[in-house]
């Protein structure tokens, strides 16, 4: 599989995302669903911001990882949340897994009204091997 990562300019590094990503020979696409702060049992969390971030992204990897893929495949990550303003004093805990894993992605951060139940972030992707 190859990458190009497509960045027209560089303000967007420090935002920890690319403007494209151009995947040829990819072997298979991973699209997977919206991962939130659902525990094991299937209970939402009634937890802060920055905990139910950490947890969506827990669960986002094990999907990724169960499904045979690696994170650092993530091509396509669009963020669901219920405040931007909680979810920016948060940022640090996604800028710093997006680092760990080298993800170079495209992304889209909406806010909205509600996510189920308690939920405040959910994460959907797009992972290529």
């Amino acid at each position: 599989m190859e990458k190009r990562i497509i960045n027209p300019w560089q303000w967007q590094d420090e935002r920890s995302y690319v403007q494209a990503v151009e995947v040829k020979h990819a072997e298979s696409t991973l699209y997977c669903a919206g991962q939130a702060a659902v525990n094991a049992d299937g209970t939402s969390s009634n937890e802060d911001m920055g905990a139910q971030l950490t947890l969506a992204i827990q669960n986002l990897e094990k999907v990724i990882a169960e499904a045979g893929y690696e994170c650092k495949n993530i091509v396509r990550l669009n963020l669901y949340t219920t405040s931007s303003a909680e979810f920016w004093d948060h940022f640090h805990i996604f800028q710093e897994w997006i680092a760990k894993h080298g993800i170079k992605q495209a992304v889209t951060l909406l806010e909205v009204k509600s996510l189920f139940e308690t939920l405040k972030v959910e994460l959907e992707a797009t992972a290529v091997k």
